[in-house]
């Protein structure tokens, strides 16, 4: 049996008191947090609950954006008007992210701060995860690593980011609003999660006791051509081998006039280069142009023997995604 205190938070303010003490995490949904404790893979001392905090509104900002509080649960995300309508692109990879129950219960917030990480973080019966325990080794260099990262990895770890959400989110460019103990704060969402380096234990730029209120997008969405391609081994309930989130802006003549473009499944966070969406711009929403994409993202990806065949997938499904928000088709 694990102890740990509980605290049912009131307000923002009295959230960041609470996790000001020893060995203090946040919950709200609680879909990750609970399977590690369970686990044994995390042991907190307390937690504090956020869901009555008033942070569970979607509102149309000033300039034309949209802002979900960092309590909007998933399936309420996804079937929000304004969201199908405005950033179909984020609803569907909402729908695309575990199951229906789920959804039903993981917040915002929480989606874009569950762990990074694999099977050998989850299973204790290995010792040798960096994660888990710093300085111990990272078993899946040399292990099963079929669902592994390609990009942005380092000797001490090669898990991948799960959120379908944060890769959507990446595209289409969104802001995260934090606060905590020094005040508020903004952070692009490509800039939220961390490379594993020397410090694979920490996902996020997070500071100690900082809290998610909202995410922020800003207006255009690129509502008329996007499409979230998720390759996966089953149809439900099933992390991404490789996803791609794909926003477009066509001109008249069918040429690209912007592009969002991230990828999920091969990195320790959502992979997204602004230089491959500057390689869009301009041109025909063809293969050439999938293929000058791929190249600038896949620049240094390397595989670890099992996820080697992520790399042509990486390519095959960048030109699906290409076309398909292109075309609808």
């Amino acid at each position: 049996m694990i102890d740990f205190a509980f605290d049912r938070a009131s307000s923002v303010a009295d959230a960041l008191r609470l996790a000001a003490q020893p060995g203090a995490v946040f919950i709200a949904g609680g879909t990750n947090l609970i399977d590690l404790m369970k686990g044994g893979v995390l042991n907190p001392l307390r937690l504090v609950d956020v869901n009555r905090l008033p942070l569970d509104r979607i509102e149309p900002l000033p300039d034309g954006g949209l802002r979900i509080g960092a309590m909007v649960r998933n399936s309420d995300a996804a079937h929000h008007p304004l969201v199908r309508e405005r950033y179909p692109l984020l609803a569907r990879a909402l729908l695309a992210g575990a199951s229906g129950q789920l959804r039903n219960m993981a917040s915002t917030g929480g989606n874009l701060l569950q762990r990074t990480r694999c099977h050998y973080f989850y299973d204790t019966a290995f010792a040798a995860c960096n994660k888990r325990t710093p300085g111990s080794g990272c078993a899946a260099i040399d292990g099963q690593n079929r669902i592994h990262a390609i990009l942005g990895t380092s000797a001490h770890c090669i898990a991948t980011h799960p959120s379908d959400m944060a890769v959507a989110l990446a595209a289409l460019r969104a802001q995260v609003r934090l606060c905590g103990p020094r005040g508020e704060r903004t952070l692009a969402l490509v800039d939220l999660h961390r490379l594993p380096g020397d410090t694979p234990q920490r996902d996020t730029e997070l500071a100690d006791g900082e809290l998610i209120t909202a995410v922020e997008l800003p207006p255009g969405g690129f509502a008329r051509h996007s499409h979230y391609l998720k390759v996966r081994d089953r149809a439900s309930y099933a992390f991404a081998l490789v996803s791609v989130a794909m926003a477009l802006e066509l001109d008249d003549g069918g040429l690209i006039r912007d592009a969002g473009l991230a990828l999920g499944g091969v990195a320790h966070k959502p992979w997204r280069l602004p230089a491959a969406e500057q390689a869009l711009i301009g041109r025909r929403p063809d293969g050439p142009a999938a293929q000058a994409a791929a190249d600038l993202l896949l620049a240094g990806a390397r595989g670890f023997g099992h996820n080697d065949f992520k790399l042509p997938l990486v390519r095959r499904a960048i030109a699906r995604a290409l076309h398909t928000a292109a075309t609808g088709s």
